[in-house]
């Protein structure tokens, strides 16, 4: 990468809109220095724009000073990365004539190391406590694992799940939708502020640059190219939550939801989601056995082992035979366990010597201990 590539990459910057496919089309068809040419100097008109768009565009030209934005950027401890570059994350290239022109970055660690395993974790806005809960559980679980949680650092979920990996002293990002000097919401600017203490605050426009609602969409994209898969935790049908995955799911990253309640609006855009190719995902650890490396698995899940889970099978079908209350006797227990009296009886003198039946002159009954076994087993029922 040339100083004057550089330089004309950081012009553009303020000139072309994130995620323009036009104006990526020109970087790779001409080349930086020959875009910012011809829209600061006035230069023969790019291919595929209208005249109207050309003027808006060359307006905007007007205001370029690369070297005020980056003397402001070095001042706000920001530094401006460059694709091809060695901190320059390469799987951003997935994105097409979509990539960023160039990425300003607030924070200390290496973009390119801490995108190699990383996970978005994005969600509602307003999103509902339980919500909030998971995310943050979320953020905690997979930072726990090594995981880099990158976030929107909005309100809701986003900001959930970057608290979460900071309170387990793990790494998060936060990508931006304005100037990454300039935190947005408000309300996060100390959450954003020690996000670029700890970790990395990350976004395509220049310093000072404010968000727009189409800003805030095309963000998203960056969000789905950076990781290796996008969980969304609440989302209704028209959020940009559903933007994120969908471009995850586009660039063939892995797409998952965490699933709520069947009557929460909030959850409805992540049950159409999980209706689809996205898989769901209940903790960190799931997340993790499906992004991560071979042999990241999580744990089995299953009920509680009961104690008549340890019999052999003719035991078992012995002790399910007997009456949940009163007195049965041997012959009507071998009729219902399909087995001998003798057997029958056999088997009760063992569940006896195990503590799960009692005898009572030619009866036996269940014992305390297994009417609580019984009456758990048919609870998984």
């Amino acid at each position: 990468m040339t100083d004057d590539e550089r330089m004309a990459r950081v012009a553009l910057a303020q000139v072309v809109e994130p995620g323009d496919e036009a104006g990526g089309r020109w970087l790779r068809e001409f080349g930086a220095v020959e875009v910012a040419r011809r829209l600061v100097q006035g230069g023969e008109p790019l291919p595929g724009v209208s005249e109207k768009r050309w003027e808006g565009l060359r307006g905007r030209s007007g205001r370029v000073r690369p070297d005020r934005d980056l003397a402001q950027a070095r001042l706000a401890g920001v530094r401006f990365i460059c694709p091809g570059e060695p901190e320059w994350p390469a799987q951003l290239d997935d994105l097409g004539d979509a990539r960023p022109i160039g990425l300003w970055v607030r924070g200390r660690p290496s973009l390119r190391i801490w995108a190699l395993r990383s996970v978005a974790v994005v969600g509602a806005r307003a999103c509902t406590e339980y919500g909030a809960h998971m995310a943050a559980t979320l953020g905690a679980g997979l930072a726990e694992r090594g995981w880099v949680v990158v976030s929107g650092g909005a309100y809701g979920v986003d900001g959930a799940a970057h608290r979460g990996a900071l309170g387990a002293g793990g790494a998060t990002v936060a990508v931006l939708a304005c100037g990454v000097d300039r935190p947005y919401p408000r309300g996060h600017t100390e959450l954003i502020n020690r996000i670029a203490e700890q970790g990395l605050v990350v976004g395509e426009l220049p310093p000072g640059e404010h968000p727009t609602p189409s800003r805030f969409i095309l963000r998203n994209r960056v969000i789905a190219a950076l990781t290796r898969g996008t969980v969304v935790v609440e989302a209704a049908y028209r959020s940009g939550a559903l933007v994120t995955a969908r471009a995850a799911q586009r660039l063939g990253r892995f797409t998952m939801g965490v699933p709520g309640p069947a009557t929460s609006g909030l959850s409805a855009g992540v049950h159409e989601l999980l209706r689809g190719e996205a898989v769901l995902v209940s903790d960190a650890a799931e997340v993790s056995e499906l992004v991560g490396d071979m042999g990241e698995l999580a744990p089995d899940r299953r009920g509680p082992v009961l104690p008549r889970d340890l019999l052999d099978p003719g035991a078992g079908r012995v002790l399910a035979a007997l009456p949940a209350r009163g007195l049965a006797g041997a012959e009507e227990i071998a009729r219902g366990a399909a087995t001998t009296p003798d057997d029958a009886v056999g088997r009760l003198y063992e569940l006896r010597a195990l503590g799960f039946v009692e005898r009572h002159g030619d009866g036996w009954k269940l014992t305390r201990q297994a009417m609580i076994s019984v009456r758990g087993d048919r609870g998984r029922c």
